[in-house]
């Protein structure tokens, strides 16, 4: 095995991550633009036979899906033996059916997309709604590595007697988790929302957890409305601020001020974006999870 990690542009922190748990080198990419826009891409590696993983970071995913494209093709015409993808964070997921008339299903068209491109596929927690699995639109091995065990233990360092809350009903999957793997009891709030940035939120009786700090966990921090709302109503029911965890930084650009307006304890993501709130390692889970395919390719 004979890996080799290759940053797109804008992944080389998490390249750099990936690079300390798999011990394998990172390759040079030279990137810039010509003045038209277009790109320019140059591998200054020698990729004969090797097993090379395209580490993405694709917070803005629409001006990198080409240059994933570029690279993935000018890795096999250099000779490599096969070409994986690392996107810790993997968009298109939310439009995987067709609301109305003549839109986009986005979910499946990236899918096939990426499927073109690449070998294999190493993600985290992909926001799967009325998907099962990843395989129902992506043609490659598709591995979905799961954040739970790298939060838990960051929970268990750093947050003494914690009771781990829920935003909502789709991040029970993150919270019973992570709760069952610490060791101690979770909630989940619930949730009505009122308009694209308006929520209403309860807190379901807490008075057996009075005592306990909260830690509110989601997958992804967007716009951050939900969590701040949450933030507010725990507040008030624990008497305490609560610990803010996210799977996914994406972080609109007022996301920050919002859950610290609300009162946050602390926010703390997991590194699949980089963001200055990352605070949690996923990138050992990922390694297994990339030595795992490449042998698993290599038959």
């Amino acid at each position: 095995m004979s890996i080799l990690l290759v940053p797109a542009p804008g992944a080389e922190q998490a390249a750099a991550d990936l690079a300390a748990h798999l011990a394998a080198p990172i390759g040079r990419v030279e990137a810039r633009r010509f003045p038209d826009g277009e790109s320019y891409l140059r591998l200054h590696d020698d990729l004969a036979g090797r097993d090379v993983v395209v580490v993405a970071s694709l917070r803005d995913p629409d001006p990198q899906a080409l240059r994933l494209w570029y690279l993935a093709q000018t890795a096999r015409d250099l000779g490599a033996r096969q070409v994986g993808l690392v996107a810790p964070y993997l968009p298109y997921m939310r439009q995987d059916k067709r609301f109305q008339p003549g839109e986009a299903v986005t979910s499946g068209t990236f899918a096939r997309f990426l499927s073109q491109a690449f070998d294999w596929l190493v993600t985290v927690d992909p926001h799967l709604h009325r998907l099962a699995s990843l395989s129902e639109v992506y043609a490659i091995p598709a591995e979905n590595v799961a954040s739970a065990p790298a939060i838990a233990r960051w929970v268990a360092t750093n947050v003494p007697e914690p009771v781990i809350v829920g935003p909502d009903s789709e991040s029970e999957q993150w919270a019973s988790d992570v709760a069952g793997r610490v060791g101690c009891p979770f909630i989940v709030l619930s949730k009505r929302r009122l308009g694209d940035r308006s929520v209403e939120i309860s807190v379901p009786e807490a008075r057996a957890y009075s005592g306990r700090a909260p830690v509110l966990i989601d997958d992804i921090i967007s716009s951050a409305r939900t969590m701040a709302v949450a933030v507010r109503n725990v507040r008030s029911v624990f008497g305490r601020a609560p610990v803010c965890i996210g799977v996914h930084a994406v972080f609109a650009p007022d996301a920050m001020r919002a859950l610290r307006e609300a009162g946050a304890a602390a926010v703390v993501t997991c590194n699949t974006l980089p963001h200055e709130s990352n605070g949690i390692d996923v990138m050992g889970e990922v390694a297994e999870a990339v030595r795992a395919r490449v042998v698993s390719a290599l038959g």
